[in-house]
């Protein structure tokens, strides 16, 4: 009786552990999209025509110093089970979400075409990433062990990667718009005009 009654109480444990594993791989995807789209604001910005304004200057400055801070804290989190400095992520990602709000409203007329749905998707990817850590961090406390060890395979890795598999095509189709839209996206070559491919007859 005492063996059944721990397995009871281990279930509730290890469904938490699974949903926080679930959880983090969500915003671990989301993660690696939005340091994508803003490394491809940063590089539609620099490569703008017109004048070098400084405004634009530290737009692109900023967008690239954040996202190469939002690859490095994603790649953290993904490695060592937990993402590093939840609470800090939590108060500074809404600021990064109103960032992106303003250059949406401010950046119409600024002269990047499609710049506007790149940064359309980088807030969205960014509002999951709050959604997901904010969930973590109020989650964390209850987590067996608190040492951040994976014991969600007891509920089968089948469920897990098929929970990692919609979030990854969910956050795909946020940031794909979002890099066609950016300087590098439009000058890529689409699939089947390649150099080198079949000719008509």
């Amino acid at each position: 009786m005492a063996m059944t009654g721990q397995a009871i109480a281990a279930t509730p444990a290890t469904q938490e552990t699974f949903r926080s594993d679930a959880v983090r791989l969500f915003a671990g995807f989301a993660g690696l999209g939005a340091a994508a789209v803003n490394l491809a604001v940063a590089s539609s910005l620099f490569a703008a025509a017109g004048p070098a304004l400084p405004v634009r200057a530290a737009g692109a400055t900023a967008a690239l110093l954040w996202g190469a801070a939002l690859l490095g804290w994603t790649v953290a989190g993904l490695s060592r089970s937990r993402f590093p400095l939840l609470r800090t992520s939590t108060l500074l990602l809404p600021a990064v979400a109103a960032v992106h709000v303003a250059a949406i409203v401010l950046g119409a007329g600024s002269g990047v075409a499609g710049l506007g749905i790149s940064h359309l998707a980088a807030l969205l990817l960014t509002l999951m990433i709050l959604a997901a850590t904010s969930w973590l961090r109020r989650r964390s406390p209850n987590l067996p062990g608190g040492s951040g060890r994976n014991t969600s395979g007891r509920l089968g890795a089948g469920t897990l990667l098929a929970a990692a598999f919609a979030g990854a095509l969910l956050v795909a189709a946020i940031t794909t718009p979002g890099l066609a839209a950016s300087t590098a996206g439009q000058f890529a070559v689409p699939h089947g005009e390649h150099t080198g491919g079949h000719h008509s007859p």
